[in-house]
């Protein structure tokens, strides 16, 4: 004897439950990303603390200026000395602050 009155509730729970499952594993999935990247972003949390106070300091206008006098060798990678590279970085970390600020504050 079943729990279900008749077939068609059968019918309808079965695909309740599929459609549920779906959700359950996306929601599994998306915390598992979540997780992995939140515990990458506190890791580099040192490397944009240094950025930060580098940025602007005297020591990367000296650098910065040497690297347009053509002081260092083409191949050394250099993007910390664009001027846009690191302000870029320290907007997106604000924007990454407040989405997770937010997303704290939203969680059920």
């Amino acid at each position: 004897m079943s729990v279900y009155s008749n077939e068609k509730e059968y019918d309808s729970a079965v695909k309740r439950i599929k459609k549920m499952e779906k959700h359950f594993v996306r929601a599994l999935s998306a915390q598992a990303e979540l997780k992995k990247a939140v515990v990458a972003y506190i890791k580099a949390k040192e490397d944009v603390s240094a950025l930060k106070e580098y940025y602007g300091s005297e020591q990367w206008k000296l650098d910065f200026s040497a690297d347009e006098a053509g002081e260092f060798p083409a191949e050394l990678k250099r993007g910390v000395l664009s001027e846009d590279g690191i302000w870029d970085l320290l907007e997106e970390h604000s924007e990454i602050a407040g989405t997770v600020a937010e997303l704290a504050e939203n969680i059920e």
